[in-house]
């Protein structure tokens, strides 16, 4: 098999054309390609009056290596890579211990499910709801300013991710192709095939709730357990080594591998661990505010006459601008055609967040606008307290929600408004998508001043990029802090806690990931390293 890293054609090419592309490119007859599959699709809009659509291909041909020597000069073409996952273990018929998983985000559901498929039987716990049940409690805060602390859009099966764009792309390095490996598994689970060669795949939030319970049907078939409403409360921990957990209720599980999956926002359980003794250190992350623009806007800005395209669908950006402050500010998670929601997940706080179903088909484009902070920025040492990001977050949330008007509505100015530094009292052009309902005013009480002073500078520099993009009328609701996690669980080549053997940190809680696929990609790191040490301990 051969791989064509890059064959461009134009965006309008005819279904057919691709074929004889390939035909040409490795000068080849019609009669010796033997099969063609599309490893990746992508596309350069760099010139808007004539996109290119940016193929990789795995092709199959008639006497390989002689086509290999005649374009041995030809850095774009060579075998296609093996790309087929390869389990590295296989548990005992008689186990002896089963590994417990903490969190069903895509991290704890990736890890449960490959230790499910090593027969290891996992026993997999989670604080919150099935994703239907919390599905509903969702909705209650969105539509009834009902918040439920423990199933929200934080906690509960599938994790954050569960409401956001769904998005499976991710700038890690893979040299082993694990996001393949989950991909493949989403596929299994319903996701559309498109997802294995788009450039930027997305599944979106209604099709992910079909898929969190495929995956949880597919471990539990194979011998895992899976347990709802059970928070864990403590780890049991002798001489440095894990020997179980204690659920909220009291009742106590033995386990001496326990893979800790437990988000970004499971602060309570941060603060457990840390007083447990084990090793916490804070971590930089950011902080700022959802903008809001007409998605016809970026589209036009992106794909000029090619806006609409059904290949190309709706447009998104990436943007960073590194301010006169010191800072940098940067578009985060952006939600093509997609909308704003409530993401608190504490009482007397407002969180924001942005999500997509699966068409993109909303109004509005949505994206975080965030400024850098450091833990030299939080209150106090965090040296001698890690957990002080926590504060600095809940500090923040607790001033948006008073400038929301001491509720769940979030507070949300205009972009011309912010700029010149003065309060909006009434909306423009764009309808803010927030539910359950934004409160028109001043964001600078929301965020600390060089966060303001940032996004003040960045937004005009990001109009020279995208232009409307500081339109008056676009809208910014605040405020997002939950950008990453605050801490960082450290762990060791082992994939354990560096002074608590058997305890796995892992994913976007332990400072180890930062999105779906990524999240996903660690969830399989850790089962492998559970995985083998389980064998070396039985044997």
């Amino acid at each position: 098999m051969l791989r064509i890293s890059e064959l461009k054609l134009p965006l309008d090419h005819p279904a057919d054309a691709l074929r004889p592309a390939i035909v040409n490119r490795l000068g080849i007859s019609d009669a010796q390609l033997l099969k063609v599959s599309i490893f990746k699709r992508s596309h350069d809009a760099r010139k808007k009056n004539a996109i290119t659509l940016i193929y990789a291909l795995d092709v199959e041909v008639q006497d390989e290596a002689t086509v290999l020597a005649r374009l041995a000069d030809d850095r774009q073409i060579g075998p296609a890579p093996d790309t087929r996952y390869r389990y590295i273990a296989q548990a005992p018929a008689e186990l002896t211990t089963r590994p417990v998983v903490i969190g069903t985000g895509p991290c704890g559901l990736l890890a449960g499910l490959l230790l499910a498929q090593m027969g290891f039987k996992p026993i997999i716990l989670e604080r919150g709801k099935a994703v239907r049940e919390r599905t509903k409690d969702t909705w209650e805060l969105w539509r009834k300013q009902t918040l439920n602390p423990e199933s929200n859009v934080q906690f509960g099966e599938g994790g954050a991710g569960t409401f956001s764009d769904g998005k499976l792309y991710s700038q890690i390095k893979d040299p082993h192709f694990l996001g393949r490996k989950v991909m493949e598994e989403f596929v299994k689970a319903g996701a559309p095939e498109e997802i294995m060669y788009v450039s930027k795949p997305h599944i979106g939030t209604f099709r992910l709730v079909k898929m969190v319970e495929a995956m949880r049907a597919t471990i539990t078939g194979l011998g895992g357990e899976i347990h709802f409403g059970s928070k864990v409360d403590r780890i049991l921990i002798d001489n440095h080594q894990v020997k179980g957990v204690e659920l909220a209720g009291g009742e106590q599980i033995a386990a001496e591998h326990v893979v800790l999956a437990i988000g970004h926002s499971a602060r309570d359980t941060f603060q457990m661990l840390y007083d447990a003794g084990v090793y916490v250190e804070a971590k930089p992350f950011a902080i700022g505010f959802r903008i809001e623009h007409p998605q016809t806007l970026i589209d036009k800005a992106r794909f000029g006459p090619n806006a609409g395209n059904e290949l190309l669908g709706a447009a998104d950006y990436k943007l960073v601008h590194h301010c006169a402050n010191g800072r940098a500010a940067y578009s985060f998670c952006m939600c093509p055609g997609g909308q704003v929601v409530a993401a608190t997940s504490e009482p007397g706080r407002v969180v924001t967040n942005g999500m997509s179903q699966y068409s993109r088909a909303e109004r509005n484009a949505n994206s975080a606008l965030v400024v850098n902070v450091d833990p030299s920025d939080f209150p106090g040492d965090a040296r001698q307290n890690p957990l002080l990001g926590i504060d600095f977050q809940r500090h923040w949330e607790s001033q948006a929600f008073i400038a929301g008007g001491s509720s769940y509505n979030a507070p949300a100015q205009r972009v011309g408004d912010f700029l010149a530094g003065r309060p909006s009292t009434a909306l423009g052009q764009v309808d803010p998508s927030y539910q359950p309902g934004v409160h028109m005013t001043d964001l600078s009480s929301c965020a600390p001043d060089y966060v303001i002073d940032a996004l003040r500078e960045a937004i005009p520099a990001f109009d020279k990029q995208i232009r409307g993009f500081a339109m008056a009328d676009a809208v910014l609701t605040g405020v997002e802090t939950r950008t990453s996690s605050p801490i960082r669980i450290k762990r060791g080549d082992d994939f354990q806690s560096i002074n608590t053997r058997g305890l796995y940190p892992a994913g976007e809680g332990a400072g180890y990931a930062g999105g779906i696929l990524s999240a996903g990609v660690d969830g399989i790191k850790v089962a492998e390293a559970v995985a083998k040490a389980i064998l070396k301990d039985q044997n």
